[in-house]
């Protein structure tokens, strides 16, 4: 029985629970703390150190993967530095004959079932559907691996190219296998393409290996990757040989092969998916693994130690009472972290590596459980110094690609045969007889392509057409798929392996083409000719105008006016017998933002004023030929005299009237307008006279019809006699 009360034993509880709490928030500062210590050290390329920082702080708590991607990037740097020149970074040329338009950018082999990502550059399926790349090899934007096939594109190479196309088809039924795991198929099927064409025997050794490596037949699948990984291969694979190396190796439980290879991987290909975060998960496993993967890896030491028994499934003996006295300890002190185990569940069977590097070698299970279970952990710098062997790429100690490409160096009759084979491929040319300008017809304006642009869902028309369908509507013109946040996007960019085509093989229609274009710019930056309309509001020059622009006629106008260079359009009012009034204001473009829809906030500020001489219209919106117009200029002085008096008094009488205003309207005219311009000392040095004449006739409330009177005045005395009136009048009203 207890002598506390009830609230004390409480209060005792609630206390022992606030110190554990504060003590397990201490350790968790500390964790973070040695783990930021680390990223720095390694941000400066002091890797021993970091290392010795991780191993610190994984006494406070585990450390993720993902945590040690700065450390990773430090070994990457230090790898790739050590590597000899040639091995560095070869194959990235790729192939020169001339016709290199037709291959993948990322695994250099025929362009077949091309995807138009939205930077424009085109790639194979099989690398898009593999997620083989992040990032665009040639400009670095980042890949969604959501588009489809550009439709046009594929039907020209099918055209152009039946047998490549159907040896395509055979590809991707390798794929198709392998993702429904029907592996002994994709053997078959791969040796059949590796002989019926040599052109595409990597991709399809590479499918084989992924396959025999799912067979588990290792040496089979590493025969295949070293084979594709050669450096005479590796233009025509990229890294995507290196990684399936690594990726056996690794199956193997080689994972100190395997992470060599992995950074070799990177150093081929910095953004090569999964390459890096495999690289992080060993590093992980290697420096923190846990006693039940130890004892994976002691097994499969054990039982791999047979040559026999390399390439077959393992099967355990039966364990010893000792044994599996131990394996319940382990595992109890092991439910934990059971949910990390399972993210990393496919490092388990990998441990081979670290019990070499805990130099255990044992020559039956029993023995080796034993000496591991009794084996203190290892400190801080012997972690260091084992992990610096397990990344030595010195001269003493040449990596695993080294030795392998060494031993490839002896089978000199065959590995000319291969550089002979790769020499062979096909440059591929284009007959007159299967060109057909109409093939490159775009289907709304039924002209050849001008700057060819091409959907999210394939589809390809040129980029001036496709941006007036989007004004109508945010949907595809053909297959009616939306586009709303490719709209919002608006990276219209032109496809390029479209655009060269065109350009190379149909030169002719093509500068006829451009020269059409030309003209139809050039008509529409003539600003005294043809001029745009926009019919909406009074405008006048000096005084800003912002417009809400979600007309499809007057979203092409603008559009014309940015891209013309002109940035300018006129303004008028309606006029219900002529369409507009004769006397107008220019506006000038200062800036515009989209909205995701497609509509558009337009910035403008008046300009000069001008007077329609005649009417039109193109493509929906209003056009005009206008002359300017300028204030007469006074010359003589007496006059220049009395019209600076009379300025400087309507002036005052401004600013009194301003002052005046409740201070509700007196916001909304700073808010609209802004403040009333300053004094001017000279009010002839524009054509337009003072701005404040402009400004007071924007924001003085009178009728439309009677500013645009003096608005198509030329006289500055008499519009400014004109204002003079209007503020007397608006003064003598004591509301206002």
């Amino acid at each position: 029985m207890s002598l506390l009360p009830q609230d004390a034993r409480e209060e005792t509880t609630a206390f022992f629970i606030d110190s554990d709490s504060e003590h397990n928030s201490e350790r968790d500062d500390h964790h973070q703390v040695i783990l930021q210590k680390a990223n720095a050290l390694a941000s400066e390329n002091c890797l021993k150190e970091a290392i010795d920082c991780v191993s610190l702080a994984m006494r406070y708590g585990p450390v993720r993967p993902d945590e040690l991607s700065v450390v990773v990037d430090c070994i990457f740097r230090n790898f790739k530095s050590k590597l000899a020149g040639p091995d560095a970074g070869p194959g990235q040329s790729g192939d020169t004959c001339g016709d290199s338009i037709f291959d993948c950018p990322n695994c250099r082999g025929f362009l077949a079932e091309p995807v138009t990502l939205a930077c424009g550059h085109s790639y194979c399926k099989r690398c898009l559907h593999r997620r083989l790349l992040s990032k665009c090899k040639l400009c670095d934007e980042v890949v969604k691996g959501e588009e489809k096939l550009n439709i046009t594109l594929t039907r020209l190479l099918d055209k152009w190219f039946p047998g490549q196309t159907k040896t395509t088809k055979s590809l991707s039924e390798l794929d198709e296998l392998l993702s429904n795991k029907c592996y002994h198929e994709v053997v078959t099927l791969a040796t059949n393409v590796i002989q019926a064409d040599p052109e595409s025997m990597v991709v399809a050794r590479l499918s084989r290996s992924e396959a025999y490596t799912a067979l588990q037949q290792y040496q089979e699948a590493l025969e295949d990757a070293e084979f594709c990984s050669r450096p005479e291969m590796l233009q025509r694979s990229s890294a995507e040989a290196t990684f399936r190396k690594a990726m056996v190796l690794f199956e193997m439980g080689q994972v100190d092969k395997s992470l060599q290879v992995f950074l070799h991987c990177l150093a081929l290909d910095e953004n090569f998916p999964c390459a890096k975060r495999h690289v992080e998960k060993i590093l992980c496993n290697l420096l923190f693994p846990d006693e039940e993967k130890v004892k994976e890896g002691l097994k499969e030491t054990a039982h791999n130690s047979s040559p026999h028994l390399r390439n077959k499934a393992f099967m355990a003996d039966q364990p010893s009472p000792a044994q599996k006295q131990h394996q319940v300890r382990a595992t109890s002190a092991h439910i934990h972290s059971e949910g990390q185990e399972r993210r990393w569940e496919s490092l388990e069977r990998h441990s081979l590596s670290r019990a070499h590097s805990l130099q255990i070698h044992s020559s039956s299970c029993e023995e080796g459980l034993k000496r591991v279970c009794s084996a203190p952990q290892l400190g801080n710098q012997e972690k260091g110094s084992l992990l610096k062997r397990k990344l030595s790429v010195s001269d003493t100690e040449p990596s695993v690609v080294d030795r392998v490409s060494s031993k490839h160096k002896k089978q000199g009759a065959a590995k000319s045969s291969i550089q002979q084979l790769v020499k062979e491929k096909t440059c591929r040319k284009v007959s007159k007889d299967v060109l057909d300008p109409n093939d490159f017809e775009c289907a709304l304006c039924m002209r050849l392509f001008y700057e060819p642009v091409t959907t999210p869902c394939g589809h390809t028309f040129c980029k001036t057409c496709l941006e007036r369908c989007l004004d109508h509507t945010p949907h595809c013109p053909l297959c009616k798929e939306s586009l709303k946040q490719y709209l919002a996007c608006r990276k219209y960019m032109v496809t390029t392996v479209l655009d060269l085509l065109i350009k190379h093989y149909l030169s002719q229609e093509y500068a006829e083409r451009t020269k059409t274009h030309l003209d139809e710019t050039r008509e529409l930056s003539d600003l005294t000719k043809n001029v745009p309309i926009f019919v909406c509001t009074m405008a006048y020059p000096t005084v800003p105008c912002p417009l809400h622009v979600f007309e499809p006629r007057y979203r092409l106008m603008i559009r014309r006016c940015m891209e013309t260079g002109t940035r300018q359009f006129g303004m008028c009012i309606n006029d219900p017998q002529k369409g507009f009034v004769d006397y107008g204001c220019m506006l000038i473009i200062r800036s515009v933002h989209f909205l995701p829809d497609g509509r558009s906030v337009v910035d403008t500020v008046g300009g000069k004023r001008f007077r329609v001489l005649t009417r039109g219209m193109k493509d929906g919106y209003s056009t005009a030929d206008i002359e300017h117009l300028e204030d007469t200029r006074v010359e003589d002085s007496e006059e220049q005299k009395r019209l600076q008096e009379l300025y400087n008094a309507v002036y005052d009488q401004a600013r009194v009237w301003f002052q005046n205003l409740k201070v509700r309207f007196h916001n909304q005219i700073l808010q609209h307008f802004g403040p009333m311009p300053e004094r001017e000392a000279d009010i002839q040095a524009t054509p337009n006279g003072p701005a404040c004449c402009w400004w007071l006739l924007a924001v003085l409330p009178i009728d439309p019809r009677y500013q645009l009177s003096v608005l198509s005045m030329s006289s500055l005395k008499e519009r400014l006699v004109k204002i003079q009136q209007i503020l007397t009048y608006l003064q003598s009203i004591p509301s206002i």
